[in-house]
């Protein structure tokens, strides 16, 4: 994989393309245009952004995406898993800290995609990703709440993180809306219901138009988006942020945050999508698209854009082959912001609410964080309900920074239990079993090392010893993959310990990294080469040969 030229789908597409398959791409993206629209306002809402700046994302990232993606049917756009980073950013630093995060993470993820990392992304652990996951959907249903309810904060109450959101709704309780509150309910029935009547059309659609005629035509009395935003039919504009070495300092880890969320979810978007159409996405084209998709969308107003797996399969599903669907998609929707825009200031906010309801509960992966908790060690279960936790309490960037942090820890103690250090028993002629072991000197000891040697094992070095008739010192090393500078320290401290007491040490099978590992640093020459030995027994033998001469 990581051999790949960094060629975008659409030019290998290109070369088999039909009039047939043509007709296929367009339909299918116009179907998925529709089932982005809402989505995009959607997302943009729960962004702390305006509902036409999804709109912007889904038409410059998702253009981008797959024009230059390496994917022959990814769908971009927003997705739910910015929703909580992006809505902290712009409630803290505006759009300009926004985009440049934005920008931060399109280097990022191009520079993944050119240095041939898009395999790397499998070492983000599952227990992260789902903890994670988890976390973004409570953290959108909490938010969505006051809408839902249609409660009005006090005045100058303006709660960020979601903590502040929960005291806020408390505070605010009182003023909750009765009639809003049907609105989202029935708008969330026709939402759980509707698939079961009809694929073809999406439910979110159905329930914008059941939305719109509750309040319009029956007087349920519920905020609408243009009661709340100024909704803008404009083309996106370009716009380069005032930048500074702080607001750069300040966003970095946003940056980084936004850049690992891009690739995990575009990645495993692909990854799905393979499995559908038969395919095999070049991950590393798709990173870079990312990129450069992510970069466009927060230059021209728009906010960061990945793979949405749901879309990507509508897409799949009503024929789309190629990223020339991808493309449609997005043109589609550029028609709709400049001639239906204005319309969306009718949808009630209670009717969003209700499509990010739906949005969190099927990204929320419930099934697969219950599965966890029953099997897995308890080690994961920390990680992941730790990084839950922290999602939901602080913010996204905490949480994936301990989570790796927590998860590094972890796997640094598995490791050095996995490694073992011990003593041959010496051979003994009343010992029935005797006959099986080689014969051991008395004043030879044997050591037998198995795992890797590196810093979270080093210490067990310091505890090999021997008696005061001890002459010779072997180290079996033929289970050690590699060593670390901690563990050749170690090592060294040893060798000192050994010619103080008159110990001569000799190494039996040391394995190709461990031997040009000491054969760099001047340890080899130290020891004597020559007492490296490729077998134990000529290692026994080498002791032999040196204690008579040592006694």
């Amino acid at each position: 994989m990581g051999k790949e030229r960094l060629i975008p789908n659409l030019f290998l597409s290109m070369k088999t393309y039909s009039k047939e398959q043509l007709i296929k791409d367009v339909i299918a993206g116009v179907i998925v245009a529709i089932i982005a629209l809402p989505l995009s306002i959607a997302l943009a809402l729960a962004s702390g952004v305006g509902p036409e700046q999804g709109i912007y994302t889904a038409i410059i990232a998702g253009f981008l995406i797959s024009l230059l993606g390496g994917s022959r049917v990814q769908i971009a756009g927003p997705t739910a898993a910015f929703a909580t980073i992006v809505a902290g950013i712009v409630a803290k630093d505006g759009m300009d800290g926004l985009v440049v995060a934005t920008i931060i993470a399109g280097i990022m993820l191009i520079l993944m995609g050119v240095c041939r990392l898009g395999s790397l992304i499998k070492f983000i652990p599952f227990t992260i990703t789902t903890g994670f996951t988890a976390g973004i959907a409570v953290t959108i249903v909490i938010g969505q709440l006051k809408d839902f309810f249609g409660i009005t904060y006090a005045e100058g109450l303006k709660p960020v993180e979601t903590i502040e959101k929960l005291e806020a709704l408390g505070k605010s309780f009182g003023t909750f809306n009765w009639q809003a509150f049907i609105v989202g309910l029935i708008c969330l029935a026709v939402l759980i219901v509707w698939p079961y009547i009809s694929k073809k059309i999406p439910g979110s659609l159905i329930a914008v138009i059941v939305g719109i005629l509750l309040v319009k035509a029956a007087g349920l009395k519920a905020n609408t988006i243009g009661d709340l935003y100024t909704i803008s039919s404009s083309l996106p504009k370009f716009h380069f942020p005032v930048l500074s070495i702080d607001l750069i300092r300040s966003q970095f880890s946003n940056g980084f945050t936004i850049a690992i969320l891009a690739a995990i979810e575009s990645l495993l978007s692909c990854v799905v999508a393979d499995g559908m159409v038969g395919a095999k996405h070049n991950s590393n084209m798709e990173l870079v698209a990312q990129g450069i998709g992510n970069m466009g969308s927060a230059l021209f107003g728009g906010i960061p854009a990945t793979g949405a797996i749901a879309r990507t399969a509508a897409n799949i599903k009503n024929g789309g082959r190629t990223p020339v669907a991808g493309m449609v998609h997005s043109v589609s929707l550029l028609l709709v912001l400049i001639v239906l825009m204005p319309y969306a200031a009718l949808i009630p906010m209670p009717t969003i609410a209700a499509i990010l309801f739906m949005v969190a509960y099927n990204m929320c992966g419930w099934r697969g964080f219950v599965r966890i908790c029953r099997s897995a060690p308890k080690s994961d279960i920390l990680v992941l309900t730790a990084t839950f936790v922290l999602t939901v309490v602080f913010d996204l960037v905490v949480a994936i920074e301990c989570g790796l942090l927590f998860t590094c820890f972890l796997f640094i103690k598995r490791m050095s239990e996995e490694t073992e250090i011990r003593n041959w028993k010496y051979y003994d002629e009343n010992d029935p079993d005797g006959i099986e072991l080689r014969q051991v000197p008395k004043y030879v000891r044997v050591y037998e090392i198995s795992g890797p040697m590196f810093f979270g094992a080093a210490d067990r070095i310091a505890e090999m010893t021997w008696k005061d008739y001890t002459r010779c010192l072997i180290i079996r090393m033929r289970g050690v993959p590699a060593v670390d500078a901690t563990a050749m320290k170690a090592l060294e401290e040893l060798v000192d310990r050994c010619q103080q007491r008159g110990v001569q040490i000799i190494f039996s099978h040391v394995n190709e990294q461990p031997y040009k590992t000491m054969v760099k640093g001047g340890f080899a020459d130290r020891v004597g080469r020559e007492n490296f030995c490729s077998h134990i027994d000529e290692a026994l033998a080498r002791a032999a040969v040196l204690g008579e001469d040592l006694r």
